[in-house]
């Protein structure tokens, strides 16, 4: 692990924030009934990375890009340690977003992933010469309304930067090639996984819609903070944003299955090197969910490739003997399903079967963490208004190795 997570290591043990469960690995409850496995045939994938190319060279030309490292040089939030109050077992290290961030009822964080879902170990992990832990965000038009936009959040993970982060702006194309434009993305924007320069961002009813790092657009910083888009001439506004990501294409789901997916959650397997999927789903008694039970699938990326073939049938699909999934993480045959609903991570392999362990309240997605040297970590985080913790634990302390 890099020198920054020994370092906040070593300080979440001087504060006394591991509980003592976490020093003898966290005990799982009874084992609960398995996954079984179903068609994977029924579940399909059909990738486009093209949809917007023309309006997407129009605005690099009209706008210009930022690489990530010149996001990172003018990141401009400052993370804070994890509160003294946090503890969950197994803990290894983590942050907390500002006060501002934290205690927003409007903006949500939801979806994690890192520059080790992107590059894998190699350099620590580095992309473009910085080590991220990015989180995905939606924002509402009020504390209780509907969905208005969506964001990712950038935050260095690596000593040799400031405990910093920035926020980016996820858009969709739009208007001509002579008159470019782009508008707000109100999705939930409850996963995302980063791989290669790729970022696949969940999109509940339909799939996933795809971003290229590379392409992080300028724009202006004034206006109001309700103009978005072209304002005239080359004056783009984005809610006061400096930057937006522009969508590059989309990810659509089919299944000739009775109920098409609900992608609540995605994650990345570097091992197999493919996506996984979780739904969130009641057992009874929901209006806004579905009210049977969730199924989790797995599809793999294009042999020798970073992106998904044209189209892409499932490797593995599962029905699921939890309810209220919020984060789903695989790697090397083994499965982790977080529920904030029961405050519960479950752990599940085909040989050693189910356990259920103790988990926080308000968790949302995994993120797995390779590492060369160290124990590798699952990275997650809690949505919960004032209590935003995005954290990471020994992978071993959830199910072994």
């Amino acid at each position: 692990m890099i020198r920054h997570v020994r370092i906040a290591a070593r300080a979440v043990l001087a504060a006394g924030l591991l509980v003592t469960g976490a020093l003898a690995g966290a005990p799982p409850a009874a084992a609960a009934t398995a996954p079984t496995a179903l068609a994977a045939s029924d579940y399909t994938l059909t990738a486009d990375y093209h949809r917007f190319d023309t309006l997407n060279s129009a605005l690099v030309t009209t706008l210009g890009t930022s690489a990530v490292h010149t996001v990172m040089e003018n990141a401009n939030h400052t993370r804070q340690a994890l509160p003294s109050s946090f503890s969950v077992a197994g803990l290894s290290t983590g942050f907390r977003f500002d006060d501002g961030d934290n205690s927003d009822c409007q903006s949500v964080p939801q979806g994690i992933t890192t520059s080790r879902d992107a590059v894998g170990t190699t350099n620590s992990g580095n992309y473009d010469g910085h080590q991220l832990v990015l989180v995905s965000w939606y924002t509402k038009d009020g504390c209780d309304g509907a969905q208005q936009r969506s964001r990712i959040t950038l935050a260095d993970w690596d000593a040799t930067y400031p405990n910093t982060y920035r926020k980016i702006l996820l858009v969709e194309p739009t208007g001509t090639a002579e008159a470019p434009d782009f508008k707000d993305i109100p999705i939930h924007a409850g996963g995302v996984s980063w791989y290669g320069d790729h970022l696949y961002v969940a999109d509940t009813g339909r799939g996933m819609r795809v971003f290229d790092m590379r392409k992080i657009l300028n724009t202006d910083t004034g206006g109001t903070a309700d103009q978005i888009g072209r304002q005239s001439g080359t004056t783009y506004y984005a809610h006061n944003y400096a930057y937006v990501l522009p969508q590059v294409g989309t990810i659509t789901a089919q299944t000739t299955a009775a109920d098409k997916l609900v992608w609540s959650s995605v994650s990345l397997d570097r091992v197999s090197k493919s996506i996984v999927m979780a739904e969130y789903t009641c057992q009874s008694g929901c209006t806004d969910y579905p009210n049977r039970p969730p199924r989790a699938v797995r599809f793999p990326f294009a042999t020798g490739a970073t992106t998904f073939a044209a189209t892409t049938t499932a490797s593995q699909a599962l029905q699921l003997p939890w309810y209220r999934l919020n984060g789903v993480a695989s790697h090397n045959g083994r499965w982790w399903f977080n529920s904030s609903g029961q405050k519960q991570l479950y752990y599940w392999t085909p040989t050693a079967g189910p356990a259920t362990f103790a988990w926080v309240s308000g968790g949302e997605s995994l993120s797995y963490w390779e590492d060369t040297t160290n124990p590798d970590l699952l990275w997650s985080l809690q949505e919960t208004t004032g209590g935003r913790n995005v954290f990471a634990v020994t992978q071993s302390t959830y199910g072994g190795g």
